[in-house]
């Protein structure tokens, strides 16, 4: 008997991979997603699979079904969109991972957490830990983010040891890849469709802050590897790729790889933006035997031809632009 599998957020950039490699595996799939930052693009491909199903729905709002697993992956992502509604982001976060939770204890079923490298705010320990807890500033405009996910593990955590509940959180560092949305802000597609289109690529501050970027299939690969490992899994896990580069480095490589003509404009640093970001995946590694294969310019020449196709239809490109919400 196939196992039915609940993805939340699963029109979504990483929902929707994780969503076609649950299928590969042979799982019924249930994808939710309000479609607030997700995509039925996305999801296109995999709507005439006898085992897909998809329900619209806010996860702040209970959910009456009947699942084997749970991926919990809703929430806004991007500093745009979470920043955009920032009390509604912290409200996805808390009140989506309480319904889960509560789906989870009353089906007895085994739930995953998307949680963020974000928990570790503007880092001191380099590169981070899962024992490292983190500096985060309550009052800042990525807190309803970083906090929100914070409070959810939290949640997790307490379900676990009130209610015997199996938990996975896997603590996701920066992934890219085909699916993700071109005004996103986030910065891998930010440079490329910024040096597709010839635009100046925007650099915020002078460049040397790093990040990790791990390639969307490695990250699925992870994902599905910790719902699955047995025994009981203590903690969170990171899951991202240790090579660290800088934004001008990133930026540079992009514009070598699409052989763009743009210039590097510098702007300024926006509040609480981390200097450093890359993950020791130690745990991965030995608890998961789960390490990234595909190297950044592998990854990037995918996702340069993902976003060069979508740019070169007109009318898939336009509905692509996001509107906010009036």
């Amino acid at each position: 008997m196939k196992k039915r599998v609940l993805v939340t957020g699963g029109a979504g950039f990483l929902g929707s991979h994780l969503c076609a490699r649950l299928l590969n595996q042979e799982c019924e799939v249930l994808c939710v997603d309000n479609f607030f930052t997700g995509m039925r693009r996305n999801i296109e491909g995999l709507l005439d699979e006898p085992a897909f199903e998809v329900m619209r729905h806010d996860v702040t709002f209970p959910l009456h079904v009947e699942v084997d697993e749970i991926y919990n992956l809703a929430c806004p992502a991007s500093p745009i969109h979470y920043q955009r509604d920032p009390i509604q982001t912290t409200k996805t976060s808390v009140l989506g991972a309480i319904n889960m939770l509560g789906l989870a204890k009353r089906l007895h079923a085994r739930i995953l957490q998307a949680s963020t490298s974000e928990v570790y705010g503007d880092p001191e320990v380099h590169p981070q830990t899962e024992d490292y807890c983190g500096i985060v500033n309550m009052a800042g405009p990525r807190a309803c983010y970083d906090e929100g996910k914070r409070c959810t593990e939290t949640l997790f955590y307490d379900y676990k040891r009130q209610h015997r509940l199996s938990i996975r959180v896997a603590r996701i560092f920066n992934t890219y890849g085909p699916n993700m949305h071109p005004q996103d802000g986030r910065v891998v597609s930010t440079f490329i469709v910024q040096a597709l289109k010839g635009e100046p690529i925007t650099i915020f501050g002078a460049g040397t802050q790093t990040r990790s970027f791990c390639y969307v299939d490695d990250l699925i690969d992870g994902l599905t590897r910790l719902m699955n490992v047995s025994p009981e899994v203590d903690g969170p896990v990171n899951l991202g790729n240790p090579t660290e580069m800088t934004m001008l480095e990133l930026a540079e490589l992009i514009i070598a790889m699409t052989g763009a003509r743009s210039k590097i404009e510098f702007r300024p640093l926006p509040q609480d933006d981390p200097r450093q970001r890359r993950p020791d995946i130690t745990r991965a590694r030995e608890l998961l035997h789960w390490t990234p294969h595909i190297g950044v310019e592998e990854g990037l020449g995918k996702t340069i031809a993902y976003f060069d196709r979508l740019l070169a239809n007109p009318r898939e490109a336009d509905k692509l632009v996001w509107r906010l919400p009036q």
